[in-house]
């Protein structure tokens, strides 16, 4: 979770979406659902190094904004991007400081669409206390305390983690919530119980 967006980071997502393409992560496994590439999205280089790491554990998070169904995909990765990426005061008048890049590896949007974020074989980031090497992170678009995921949402989210599990060999116990690791609501109230039912869905053998 990030907290929250700088409301510049809302003002920045007004373009039309590039087109979907399932392709291979970056070592030729592919994820089973369409994907948006970084390519497609227009993401930028990292702006500095990054720790190489391997998913050992899938850590779930929301956004912590209100969902944003009028606005396309590639704009939000592309404002993920830039709030990411630079130093800046947040709404809740904490500091972000700045990160190499997008501090997620998947993104699903309030229609359940996918996009890649930050390349899978690099921890991710967190404005938090908890130290994310070995984390898959996947963030889903909203603010869970106050509104509920999409069942396009969660339909993608069961896909990734049975996929993701498969893919790094993931059991159902390292599957958990950012809130199982440092001081914060996310993945929210409303999405959080649904943990539950994917452990299950692991342990049955997907």
């Amino acid at each position: 979770m990030l907290r929250r967006f700088p409301a510049f980071a809302v003002t920045m997502l007004l373009a039309a979406c590039a087109g979907h393409a399932r392709v291979a992560a970056p070592d030729g496994a592919l994820p089973p659902v369409p994907m948006l590439t970084r390519a497609q999205w227009g993401a930028k280089p990292p702006t500095g190094p990054m720790r190489p790491h391997t998913p050992t554990r899938i850590t779930i998070h929301n956004t912590g904004e209100r969902s944003r169904p009028d606005l396309p995909l590639d704009q939000k990765l592309r404002a993920l991007q830039t709030f990411s990426q630079r130093d800046e005061r947040m709404s809740d008048g904490g500091m972000h400081h700045a990160w190499p890049d997008v501090p997620y590896h998947y993104y699903i949007d309030i229609k359940g669409r996918l996009a890649e974020a930050r390349d899978w074989h690099f921890a991710g980031d967190t404005n938090t206390t908890y130290d994310p090497a070995g984390h898959l992170l996947i963030v889903l678009e909203g603010n869970f305390n106050q509104e509920r995921p999409t069942p396009e949402q969660l339909a993608t989210l069961r896909t990734m983690v049975s996929w993701a599990s498969t893919r790094w060999r993931i059991p159902a116990d390292s599957l958990a919530g950012h809130r199982d690791f440092a001081r914060t609501d996310c993945p929210g109230k409303n999405l959080y119980p649904q943990l539950d039912s994917l452990r299950a869905m692991l342990r049955a053998g997907h």
